[in-house]
């Protein structure tokens, strides 16, 4: 096999993402056949070179799976919970190597999550400026206003990590069932901590329910608490959704 960068062969083995990998190395926790690695351009062939993160010896690369879960509400979106409340990671059955969620939905939400050991394609959809849409069933206490609805639409001040306060990216927002309590399509192109249900807090009504149906390209076709396989197909699309 040619030989290849350093922090590619730690990202194909699923250990952390290019960038990671890269403050792994500048960092002095890799080693190349027993000396220690700071020049992250620095390359090696994974089937005959030893290379140690953290000590630990690389076992090449790993097969990247990627999941399409139903997520339940009453489940963490996280590999352990302190609390000892129930993780999505309870779900799992027989997948055979260890994922980790890409992104995040809350105690009280539902719907279609994403897991993989792939850490680079997740760190790319998480990031802000990668613009996949995502979109949501939201059934929201009491009907906004139609000047409430062109402010959500527009973007409004939520806040944000360290409680700053920042404005949400334009936001599509159809109604598709009138009643007391409404139920809007709400697709957002950014994942800001509880966004949707503080967007609807600034014009005054509260979110009682939210379901994710949609992320890029894919659509949840599973029962709830049940997951799937992403396709090669699947899998080549959601990294093209990425801008």
């Amino acid at each position: 096999m040619p030989a290849q960068r350093l922090q590619k062969i730690i990202a194909a083995a699923g250990i952390a993402s290019r960038r990671k990998a890269e403050q792994l190395i500048a960092g002095g926790l890799v080693s190349l056949n027993g000396q220690v690695v700071t020049e992250p351009g620095t390359k090696a062939d994974p089937e005959h070179d030893h290379i140690r993160v953290n000590g630990k010896l690389l076992r090449g690369a790993q097969k990247n799976v990627y999941l399409l879960m139903n997520k339940p509400k009453g489940y963490i979106t996280a590999v352990a919970d302190p609390e000892k409340r129930p993780t999505v990671m309870d779900l799992l059955r027989g997948v055979g190597v260890r994922v980790y969620p890409v992104g995040r939905l809350d105690y009280a939400s539902e719907g279609l999550l994403l897991l993989s050991n792939d850490g680079e394609l997740a760190a790319a959809l998480m990031k802000a400026s990668s613009h996949v849409p995502k979109t949501y069933l939201v059934k929201v206490a009491g009907t906004p206003s139609a000047d409430g609805l062109t402010k959500l639409r527009s973007g409004v001040y939520i806040q944000g990590k360290g409680g700053r306060r920042q404005k949400t990216a334009p936001a599509k927002i159809k109604l598709i069932r009138e009643a007391d309590n409404p139920w809007y399509e709400v697709t957002l192109i950014e994942g800001k901590n509880r966004q949707i249900r503080q967007m609807f807090e600034t014009v005054g009504h509260h979110v009682e329910k939210i379901k994710r149906v949609r992320y890029g390209p894919l659509q949840l076709d599973v029962p709830p608490g049940k997951f799937r396989h992403l396709t090669a197909q699947e899998v080549t699309r959601l990294k093209s959704a990425i801008k």
